[in-house]
């Protein structure tokens, strides 16, 4: 199994950078297969909504696009995708990604709640707010 980065994943979705596109998807497309995939952790998942928030300014149902093509994709790998698929979710309904994947984890790893001084995060279920 190969370790994939988020700037693969980035170059792959947005095609910028025609070289690195080629490169990242001969990888994807290439060298990852459905018997050995390209592994996503939940950092690159949320670095990458990060960046194709901020850098390439993609709106949000954008974002939820290449997201869930990502999560179906064959050759790929998702570090916990329940977790992914339940922050892309609320992602989707207006909720931050990292916040929802944070929850999500933790609620896995069986915490009782997250603790936060975030107060729009506070909001959501899975959090509270530490005063």
């Amino acid at each position: 199994m190969k370790g994939i980065d988020t700037n693969i994943l980035v170059r792959y979705l947005v095609r910028d950078d025609p070289a690195q596109f080629r490169a990242a998807s001969r990888l994807i497309e290439n060298d990852c297969s459905v018997q050995e995939p390209g592994f996503v952790n939940q950092v690159v998942l949320v670095e990458l909504v990060w960046v194709l928030e901020s850098a390439f300014k993609l709106a949000r149902p954008e974002i939820v696009r290449a997201l869930g093509a990502l999560l179906l994709t064959s050759q790929l790998s998702i570090e916990h995708p329940d977790d992914a698929r339940a922050a892309l979710d609320e992602y989707q309904n207006g909720a931050d990604f990292a916040d929802s994947l944070i929850a999500a984890a933790n609620t896995r790893a069986g915490c009782e709640y997250t603790a936060t001084l975030d107060r729009r995060a506070a909001r959501r279920k899975g959090f509270r707010l530490v005063k």
